[in-house]
């Protein structure tokens, strides 16, 4: 019997990575197929239509604009777009899917990359669905209360709200890939959301020369000039947003990725 020399063996079938949109599809499922996740990502259409309704019932009829409804629908979705964004990277590890979800695609930066764009796909629609919310009820507050139409909302602060929300949405990602553990990464994010932009707050009310440096290390108060509708920024303005974006997002994501490429799931 002949023997099968190594070069008589068929070729191999070269091993293609599976399309980094696949994976981004699966991952936006994924957002959905569970029932918290499903319900989560609806209670930002129906908080929208609350703070809607809020706006119609008690604001006073100077406030009825378009940009007192878009910022008050905001609120609630400043605290919920995070919250998907951390639970889409923690779920690996909280519901213990990461061994599995790694095994089939080894390269973990590829999951996280398509995490990441699934998060801020939803974002995006989220925010573009809130302009519509609230067109629907600065049309509604005329009709009811008999005010003139106000659409004080231009396309580029239209834009910069969808920037502001898509930043909000991006540090609750951070934490999730850098804590990878959903109750201690939301309760992170109420630390940088609330906690530490009032003590940052009290410092420049009390500290004279830490007035100054505040808008160069509170991520919160740089980020805030985005939601004003007051015009186009400042050169000073987008630098502020750079700088603590590089400090409280950029730097702390690193430090995440570089834990999520290393270290061991079970």
């Amino acid at each position: 019997m002949t023997a099968i020399t190594a070069d008589a063996r068929p070729p191999r079938a070269a091993v293609r990575p599976v399309p980094l949109m696949r994976v981004t599809q699966v991952e936006l499922r994924k957002m959905f197929d569970t029932r918290s996740g499903f319900w989560l990502i609806a209670s930002i259409v129906i908080t929208a239509f609350l703070a809607t309704a809020g706006v119609i019932l008690f604001a006073p009829d100077t406030d009825l604009t378009y940009s007192t409804f878009v910022s008050a629908i905001r609120f609630p979705m400043a605290v919920i777009l995070p919250m998907i964004a951390i639970l889409s990277v923690t779920s690996e590890w909280s519901q213990r899917s990461g061994l599995t979800t790694f095994t089939l695609i080894p390269h973990r930066k590829r999951v996280i990359t398509a995490k990441a764009i699934s998060s801020v796909t939803v974002g995006v629609v989220s925010v573009l669905l809130a302009f519509v919310i609230g067109a629907l009820g600065n049309l509604a507050s005329a009709a009811i209360t008999g005010t003139t139409l106000v659409w004080n909302v231009t396309v580029t602060e239209g834009l910069y709200f969808v920037l502001g929300n898509v930043l909000s949405l991006l540090i609750g990602f951070m934490l999730g890939v850098l804590i990878r553990a959903s109750a201690g990464a939301i309760a992170a994010y109420f630390v940088y959301s609330f906690l530490l932009p009032t003590i940052f707050g009290l410092l420049a009310t009390s500290v004279s020369w830490f007035a100054d440096l505040q808008p160069w290390v509170d991520v919160q108060f740089a980020q805030s000039t985005l939601f004003l509708f007051e015009g186009a920024l400042t050169g000073e303005q987008w630098a502020n947003i750079a700088v603590t974006g590089v400090i409280w997002l950029v730097i702390p994501l690193a430090v995440g990725l570089g834990f999520v490429t290393r270290v061991e799931v079970k």
